[in-house]
């Protein structure tokens, strides 16, 4: 009898209904609250809010988790917010348990006061995400700001009107694929049009930035903007400086998908997640529309070299407080990153997988728009073949950068106009270099 009951005690351990190989704080008789911020959506139906509602309702039930978003707000207004809470300022609300993240954001936490994720995910299981991602999110040692999600960019095209272009000009999204092939099309295009932009650019830097990687150098310098003594640096922004004041390309206003669904320029240069904007129609100034038939490329690249693929976007971090809310956060990060569930989450928002598995299920996933399928083939092909660099995320870089595009702004109708009149380019894309790096 005694043989049976080991026996019995041993399999009912092996099956874990016993708590014999591990302990757990959870308990569905007394759940566990865990507030949470997030950027996934500033509206109630977020595709993150239905994901915790999900949550709450399967595996949060069974084991007294509970996910409550008490915050939806944007990556710019987010470490402000954070930064306030963790102070206390007067006013400002709670810290929340969970919240989306920058690793710049967190430098200023400190890491003292989150969650080290390594803690609870094993060597094994982080061995199946995304190696340049997990990277990013360490900070100090610890890897503070787990990857959910990332966004890169991509090209987006009015591929009704390209056809027209195409037949008439013979440029094929196949030139598309280099900076060479792309701004000799821009020239076409711009000719074609009687005058307008082929492309307008979301973040007209970071397409400098990709340029200027690529032909070698450092990139940025000690205070976190850029070293201006690279050549690399002047050689690219130069490259892309002489279109933009000949007005072959533009600045988007604010964002690429306004001036491509306006026609007002023929693509837009921006991120994963601003397919979510275009419209399916386009409208000409004349009243006139069209079906946009959106088209998605990769980020063209620099000849004859190794495309670079930008990434960027937060991550998820937890709050130090409670061996039980330690727990719920990774229950419930575990089973937010699922190679299925994750990929589902980032086709809805239009971001990057972050794990391994989720990309490889891309080629059988079914996508509802030939746009989509279109702009994860691209995701997919920059994964395989481009090297990833990680962006800075530092806040007064993105505040240098906004004067910068202000400052554009202004000049780029005068400096237009003497290009048209025949003024010496080299002088014109000079001035653009000193208004640069005017930006300190």
């Amino acid at each position: 009898m005694k043989k049976l009951f080991a026996w019995m005690l041993i399999l009912f351990c092996m099956a874990g209904l016993s708590g014999c190989n591990s302990k757990t704080t959870l308990s569905p008789d007394s759940p566990v609250a865990l507030t949470m911020w997030h950027v996934y959506g500033e509206q109630a139906d977020s595709p993150m809010n239905r994901l915790v509602d999900e949550f709450n309702q399967t595996v949060g039930k069974e084991k007294g988790i509970i996910i409550d978003v008490t915050v939806v707000t944007n990556s710019v207004s987010l470490g402000p917010q954070l930064l306030d809470a963790h102070a206390n300022k007067p006013g400002a609300p709670s810290m929340p348990d969970l919240f989306s993240c920058f690793p710049g954001i967190i430098k200023q936490i400190g890491v003292e006061h989150v969650l080290d994720w390594q803690d609870y995910f094993s060597d094994e299981e982080r061995s199946h995400f995304v190696k340049e991602f997990i990277d990013e999110g360490t900070v100090e040692d610890h890897l503070a700001v787990f990857p959910v999600s990332k966004s890169s960019y991509t090209l987006f095209i009015n591929g009704s009107q390209f056809d027209r272009f195409s037949a008439e000009t013979d440029v094929s999204y196949a030139d598309l694929a280099d900076w060479n092939g792309f701004f000799d099309a821009a020239a076409k295009y711009y000719e074609w049009s009687d005058g307008k932009s082929f492309c307008a650019f979301d973040y007209l830097l970071h397409n400098v930035e990709m340029d200027a990687l690529a032909r070698g150098g450092s990139l940025y310098a000690d205070n976190g903007w850029y070293d201006f003594e690279n050549p690399s640096l002047r050689t690219a922004w130069t490259r892309f400086a002489r279109p933009l004041v000949q007005g072959h390309i533009s600045l988007s206003n604010p964002y690429s998908s306004t001036q491509l669904t306006t026609g007002e320029a023929l693509s837009g240069i921006g991120s994963t997640a601003g397919i979510l904007y275009f419209n399916d129609t386009v409208t000409y100034p004349d009243n006139t529309s069209e079906p946009t038939n959106l088209r998605v490329l990769p980020l063209p690249k620099t000849a004859g070299t190794t495309g670079i693929m930008p990434v960027t976007g937060v991550g998820l971090s937890a709050y130090q407080t409670t061996e039980q809310k330690a727990e719920a956060a990774s229950v419930f990060l575990h089973w937010l990153t699922e190679n299925q569930r994750n990929l589902e989450f980032v086709t809805e928002t239009g971001y990057m997988p972050v794990n391994n598995g989720a990309f490889d299920l891309i080629d059988t996933y079914s996508f509802p728009r030939e746009s989509d399928r279109e702009l994860y083939e691209s995701i997919k092909t920059m994964r395989d073949t481009y090297t990833p660099f990680v962006q800075t995320s530092q806040s007064d870089f993105y505040d240098k950068a906004n004067r910068l595009y202000e400052n554009l702004r202004q000049i780029l109708p005068s400096l237009h106009q003497r290009a048209v009149q025949g003024e010496d380019l080299t002088r014109l894309t000079d001035e653009t270099w000193n208004l640069f790096r005017s930006i300190q």
